[in-house]
């Protein structure tokens, strides 16, 4: 199978690019920038928001498009995303228009806004950030669009990421700076709320496996299914790296509009990855 990756230089579409070229499909990337892609991979220097109808085309006529370009993933109340959102859906409506048969599009947690406990397809989405906002109204149009057409659209939901940490901007990456600093304390909450943690390699497979079959589409949520402590999951990633440095808990509160735990329903994703 042809798969175009759009954002493929990014921290997750490294590893998606990876994975797809691992399961023997042929891969077309595509980003602002090549550093960092699988040479195996063709890549393309296509302006996917130039709003050119003839996309498709212009990417080769892929059978599949995985879609992980965003400006800002990780500001989220940054004004791109809202400023951003109708060259996102004018790219996807023309893939569909072309005759790609399968889009995914990289969702996230953020749509659906404070919750406690399970999010599944069917959560109610009340998004509290611009990013939030942007991705839940993208989805919502989306898959509208696309009803009435022969077209598989998968919206893959992910949540807390981490691994090939230096890549990333969570607290982990914050650790791994400090201890190369040589700072023997680091700050701390008390780290009580559990979240659903996944290494971003686990997650690139995930993607590129539910972004190429058929049975399953709609909301599909990329995650290990496991609530994790914040507390305990830093802790783990400290002893498994090695690192010399201990937290200082309480340094700071713990965020009040933090879930107590939050974490995703991962049935379906563990059904397509046994194939």
């Amino acid at each position: 199978m042809k798969v175009l990756v759009t954002g493929a230089a990014g921290y997750i579409g490294r590893h998606v690019v990876d994975e797809l070229l691992n399961m023997g499909h042929e891969v077309v990337a595509v980003d602002i920038v090549s550093e960092g892609i699988n040479e195996k991979a063709q890549f393309l220097d296509v302006d996917i928001f130039s709003g050119d109808e003839d996309v498709f085309d212009q990417l080769n006529r892929p059978d599949a498009c995985i879609h992980l370009a965003w400006r800002d993933g990780f500001v989220h109340n940054s004004a791109a995303h809202m400023s951003n959102l109708s060259s996102h859906y004018k790219f996807l409506c023309s893939m569909v228009d072309g005759g790609c048969k399968r889009i995914a599009v990289m969702g996230t947690m953020h749509e659906v806004g404070f919750w406690e406990g399970k999010i599944d397809e069917h959560t109610p989405c009340n998004p509290l950030s611009q990013y939030g906002i942007a991705k839940n109204a993208l989805r919502q149009s989306l898959l509208l669009y696309a009803k009435d057409k022969d077209v598989n659209i998968y919206w893959l939901r992910a949540y807390y990421i981490l691994g090939d940490d230096l890549k990333n901007h969570s607290i982990f990456t914050k650790l791994l700076q400090a201890a190369q600093e040589g700072k023997e304390e680091f700050p701390f909450t008390l780290g009580q709320s559990k979240y659903d943690f996944i290494e971003v390699r686990e997650l690139a497979k995930q993607i590129a496996t539910a972004s190429t079959q058929d049975k399953y589409t709609g909301i599909i949520n990329v995650c290990s299914g496991d609530p994790i402590s914040l507390a305990d999951r830093v802790e783990q990633f400290i002893k498994e790296r090695g690192l010399k440095i201990k937290l200082i808990y309480g340094a700071f509160p713990d965020r009040a509009y933090d879930s107590k735990i939050v974490y995703g329903d991962n049935a379906t994703i563990q059904k397509i990855m046994r194939g």
